[in-house]
């Protein structure tokens, strides 16, 4: 079976204009540019001095435009065989040194993974309950004033752990930016 390459532009930052190439898989989604453009400017552009999770990485075009808008470091996880090789294929094309990317299972990652993020985007597959599986788990790997960007296809709720700071909707996708409760300077 012939695999099918398709493309998405980066849409701001050092890498502007440049194409990410990803492949046609089952639950793939590329988060299209005008909702990029709406977290980016949710996240103020410059994520300069940020550490960032692109969990379920996909394409790998959210990590590639924080790495883009100047992001310390992009941690992108993704389990997919062939899927995992196209992040790879772009990360040696932009020359992206600051992009870690790890080849397995979101959920085992959580488990491993002992740094903490200021900021984590998650892009999971939809119709299989990932707010439930996720969000007890994302606290525990995000910093005091830290953002989690999660894409759904429903609209999530107020969390015990969480407050909602924004959402949107575009066609189908709920797209919504969290932070921890008790952050008194957001």
């Amino acid at each position: 079976m012939k695999t099918t390459k398709n493309q998405i532009k980066i849409i701001g930052g050092q890498w502007k204009r440049k194409n990410v190439s990803f492949v046609d898989a089952p639950g793939l989604r590329p988060t299209p540019s005008r909702v990029r453009e709406t977290l980016f400017n949710w996240l103020d552009q410059d994520l300069t001095t940020k550490v960032c999770l692109d969990l379920f990485s996909g394409s790998g075009v959210i990590g590639f435009e924080a790495l883009s808008r100047g992001a310390r470091s992009v941690t992108m996880v993704e389990k997919s065989p062939q899927v995992f090789k196209m992040i790879q294929e772009n990360k040696k094309l932009l020359q992206a040194e600051k992009a870690d990317l790890e080849f397995m299972d979101a959920l085992i990652f959580l488990q491993k993974n002992v740094i903490k993020f200021d900021i984590i985007f998650c892009d999971p597959p939809f119709n299989e309950d990932w707010e439930a599986k996720l969000f007890p788990q994302l606290a525990n790997h995000l910093t005091k004033y830290g953002l989690i960007y999660f894409e759904s296809e429903t609209d999530i709720k107020e969390h015990n752990v969480f407050n909602i700071l924004k959402k949107r909707k575009a066609g189908n996708v709920f797209y919504h930016l969290v932070t921890l409760k008790n952050n008194d300077s957001i």
